[in-house]
């Protein structure tokens, strides 16, 4: 046993750790309490993998109450609970009396639960050792009360300076600044955990000039108190201070461990630097460190968020056992972040135990990805298993989900869970759901929330504004400006675009320009708001020349606004201006094309029609699919032109072919402008008449409550004939209709449009 005796200590990787384990298996010592509880306490010491751990403990015969420790000591270091009270009981029942450094491990991990070790302890007379009444005190200093962590202190008839500590961070954990000061005063004899913990105390506060002063007046520090101060610094988001920090610890001589290189790579991680992040694995590497489980995780996150996939990806799956739930969740936020959702469902599918920051990084990767329909189902999904609480990050991301879908029926269950919960919610929460009901077409519930929050920041405002902008709203929006300001909450960027737009959209030309001209520093965006505005009260000459004067570069969403209004005031001059300039700087959108087109086709020039329809061809360019969607049951019902996939399909024509004829005897006649080609006018009358926003509506007056409102989600602009259609419909049938296209929303009622006709 001699030699195996002197390599145990020398042991410092896993290779050696089962070098080892096979010769004391050919010796036939393995399965001896002393060799079995000295290969557990290697693999506590180098995170070996549970499963292997747990083998090697199960391979004595009668493990006696050394291997039962040191077992205790490998879960609870891996924060295994369940695993701790279970190896516990069967200590228990194996007669096997715990040392009395086992209760402080067991008090630890026993949340709420250890006030009932307290009172075992109490009844055992095991409360007088010093560790753990150090325990206890500590268990009430995190659970509370707190008076009872201040009780027992008081009640020492002598205190250790490790008492003297536990008090202090009792303190900081409860956020009482002025008591942990005091008592750092009065410590006798202070030593680096005490200043370490005044560091770590202050960081946790985010006071952070007052943790480096600490930092700086120590006596003398330790790996522990440098680790203290980066790790302030980095989870504070002062990336640049961490690394500066951790440079000055390597220069005087302080060797960093696992702690330290997961503070510095976090910090790289929030930088997003790739060649910082390079340069960190590259001293690494100089530096001989062979990283842990630990290091590797936050290396994985590192290279995920500086778009590293490929390194990430291989850092995951060279992880094996080792992933946990923060390797799958990082690697899952990776491909959510690029946009490669088929990957992230793919993860998380595959992954074995989700928790909620799981399902939180796939609903809002859906919901961010444009797959908002994914992002509602996932919900479901998860609100089914009862082991799992959705919290406020999950509800935003599903809120949202609602709002860009437009499903008002969902969003009010949503916000019906939330009630019965009893959930309170930030103004996070709160800006969520006036999203929700803004992007829904409902702007007085919108309102309503605004109005109940006891609390508003600069979203809030921008994003109620941002809805009246899309309703045609503009005095209620400039309303909000004035509010804002009396608030003393100052606007931003998006607030002004949000009011410009307001402006455009209800052609109030005038303020729109005095809020222009109150902008210091107006960027792009305002401009293309005040362009924008121009064209739409059909001033296009002072749009171009607007678009001349611009200090910088224009983009492809000025010349389109002058595009558009173009084809509404008929003014094809403009239209090829616009139109010329975005063949090059978008030459891939259709959309573009067909406005060309359309402005043609209204002035009867047929061979500029085929000549931009060659042009598309030439170019590869196709016509984006126009679709409709409409909730009915808790489920989207999407349609495209002549669309006959719907289960539905026969009775939605019948219905369509009966309105058609009730449209026709209250006057209505299609307007044909909207059609492409030079054809015969019943074939015109036909096209338009298929058009995926009437199927829409078609098929919620089949469907929906007499009298109930109808709300349509399209992708691209309403066209004239459909926007004149539903006009008739909504006065025929007494209903409101609400269709939210790719600019604005257009509530019908009473054969009248809330955008009064100006579009």
């Amino acid at each position: 046993m001699s030699p195996l005796n002197k390599i145990a200590p020398k042991i410092t990787n896993q290779n050696q750790l089962k070098q080892l384990h096979a010769q004391l298996i050919q010796n036939s010592l393995h399965h001896h309490n002393y060799w079995v509880a000295q290969l557990i306490h290697l693999c506590t010491r180098l995170h070996a993998p549970p499963r292997y751990t747990t083998w090697i403990f199960h391979s004595a015969h009668k493990p006696n109450v050394l291997v039962f420790t040191h077992m205790l000591k490998y879960h609870s270091k891996w924060g295994a609970k369940n695993e701790v009270f279970t190896l516990f009981d069967e200590m228990q029942k194996a007669n096997i009396k715990p040392d009395y450094f086992v209760y402080p491990l067991l008090i630890k991990l026993s949340g709420k639960a250890g006030i009932s070790f307290h009172a075992h302890l109490l009844k055992r007379n095991l409360d007088h050792d010093k560790y753990i009444k150090n325990a206890v005190m500590g268990f009430y200093g995190k659970c509370g009360p707190i008076e009872f962590a201040r009780q027992l202190f008081d009640e020492m008839p002598e205190r250790t300076t490790a008492d003297w500590n536990s008090i202090i961070s009792v303190y900081w954990n409860w956020g009482n600044e002025i008591q942990a000061k005091k008592l750092f005063d009065l410590v006798p004899e202070k030593n680096v955990i005490t200043w370490t913990a005044m560091v770590s105390g202050f960081s946790r506060t985010k006071d952070l000039e007052t943790a480096r002063w600490y930092f700086d007046q120590m006596p003398g520090k330790s790996t522990v108190s440098w680790n203290a101060m980066i790790s302030g610094y980095a989870q504070n988001g002062f990336a640049e201070e961490a690394i500066e920090l951790f440079n000055e610890m390597m220069s005087v001589g302080f060797r960093p461990n696992e702690t330290t290189w997961v503070a510095v790579v976090s910090s790289c991680s929030t930088r997003g630097d790739p060649v910082l992040a390079e340069s960190l694995v590259k001293r690494m590497d100089k530096k001989g460190i062979c990283p842990n489980y630990f290091v590797k995780t936050a290396l994985l996150d590192m290279y995920a968020k500086c778009g590293n996939l490929e390194m990430a990806r291989n850092i995951f799956d060279g992880l094996g056992v080792y992933r946990n739930s923060v390797t799958w969740n990082a690697m899952i936020a990776a491909y959510t972040r690029v946009g490669d959702l088929a990957s992230a469902l793919e993860l998380f599918h595959r992954m074995p135990e989700k928790n909620v920051i799981s399902w939180n990084s796939i609903i809002a990767g859906c919901s961010q990805n444009g797959e908002s329909a994914v992002a509602l189902e996932l919900f479901k999904e998860m609100i089914a298993n009862k082991d799992l609480k959705p919290d406020e990050v999950t509800l935003v991301s599903v809120l949202s989900a609602c709002g860009h879908l437009g499903a008002l029926e969902l969003g009010n269950w949503v916000v019906k869970y939330i009630t019965e919960d009893k959930m309170k919610l930030s103004i996070s929460g709160y800006n969520s759901l006036i999203f929700m009901y803004s992007k829904c077409g409902s702007t007085r519930h919108a309102r309503q929330i605004f109005q109940e929050m006891e609390n508003r920041d600069v979203i809030s405002y921008n994003t109620l504004i941002t809805g009246f902008a899309a309703y045609g709203s503009g005095v209620e929006a400039l309303e909000l400006l004035s509010k804002m300001k009396e608030e003393s909450i100052k606007p931003d960027r998006i607030t002004y675009i949000g009011i410009l737009t307001a402006c455009s959209h209800s052609g109030l030309l005038i303020e729109g320009r005095e809020v222009f001209e109150s902008i210091k520093h107006p960027d792009i965006d305002h401009y293309a708001c005040m362009v924008d505005l121009y064209s739409r009260v059909g001033k296009l000459d002072e749009a171009k020349r607007l678009i001349y004067s611009m200090p910088m570069q224009p983009h492809a969403g000025i010349y389109g606004s002058l595009l558009n209004a173009s084809r509404v005031h008929k003014r094809i001059d403009h239209g090829e201006f616009a139109a010329n300039k975005l063949f090059v700087l978008e030459p891939e959108n259709s959309g573009n094309y067909v406005l060309l087109s359309n402005i043609y086709a209204t002035a009867g020039r047929w061979e500029d029609v085929n000549r931009i329809r060659w042009l598309m061809k030439k170019k590869g360019v196709k016509k984006t699919t126009g679709w409709s969607r409409v909730e009915h049951g808790g489920k989207i019902h999407r349609f495209i032109v002549g669309d006959h996939a719907h289960k539905l399909s026969e009775d939605i024509y019948r219905v369509l072919a009966e309105m058609k004829k009730k449209m026709r005897v209250a006057g209505y006649i299609a307007d044909e402008s909207c059609v492409l080609r030079d054809v015969e006018e019943e074939e015109k009358e036909e096209m338009v008449g298929i058009h995926s926003e009437k199927l829409a509506v078609a098929f919620a007056l089949l469907v929906s409550e007499p009298g109930s409102i109808i709300r349509v989600v399209k992708n691209l602009r309403i066209c004239g004939d459909c926007h004149l259609a539903i006009k008739i419909i909504s006065q025929l049938e007494h209903r409101e209709v609400i269709v939210r296209d790719n600019n604005r929303f257009h509530s019908f009622k009473d054969g009248v449009c809330s955008c009064n006709d100006y579009w």
